[in-house]
């Protein structure tokens, strides 16, 4: 299992920001085909993977057309909120969790409820992709917002409590 230092992933958060503005799209608008599997049961397009953590909401695997990742996204079901801050290219809630109501708790952490004023220093939404399947899952180098992925790549939200961050489990 790969573990990830905190440091990486506000690094992160803040290089996707910064290279926001100068990304080109990898591939054009997404099709409205269905998605395909494979033979083998595997994603032929692109797979979608979302790990709620400590949220205790049940996880979402989900195969969709190639295309912008909000698209993808919304065609697996998933919505996001971004922050205050960093609008979409910080993921705040996935499919409204952590709740705007309820406490969180994080072990070793005080409870707390997340505002999406910014990133938050106790627990966060993680953006991974994989640029093909026998790839090992990276941080995005842009926010969902401006991510584009095409057939064979992956895409994975991740809420990710304390110091340290998993990559998706597909």
């Amino acid at each position: 299992m790969t573990r990830v230092s905190r440091t990486a992933p506000l690094l992160a958060a803040i290089v996707a920001l910064a290279l926001a503005g100068c990304a080109a799209p990898a591939a054009g608008p997404g099709s409205t085909a269905e998605p395909q599997p494979t033979a083998a049961g595997g994603c032929a397009q692109v797979a979608v993977v979302v790990d709620f953590g400590p949220l205790d909401e049940p996880a979402i695997a989900d195969c969709v057309a190639a295309g912008p990742a909000t698209d993808i996204l919304g065609e697996a079901g998933v919505t996001t909120e971004g922050t205050v801050d960093y609008g979409d290219q910080v993921v705040c809630r996935v499919n409204g969790q952590p709740s705007a109501e309820a406490e969180v708790t994080i072990e070793g952490q005080a409870p707390f409820v997340e505002t999406c004023q910014t990133l938050s220093a106790v627990a966060y939404w993680a953006l991974w992709v994989k640029s093909s399947p026998e790839s090992e899952w990276e941080y995005a180098q842009e926010g969902v917002s401006t991510l584009e992925l095409t057939d064979g790549q992956s895409v994975g939200l991740v809420y990710t409590p304390g110091t340290e961050t998993v990559p998706p489990q597909d």
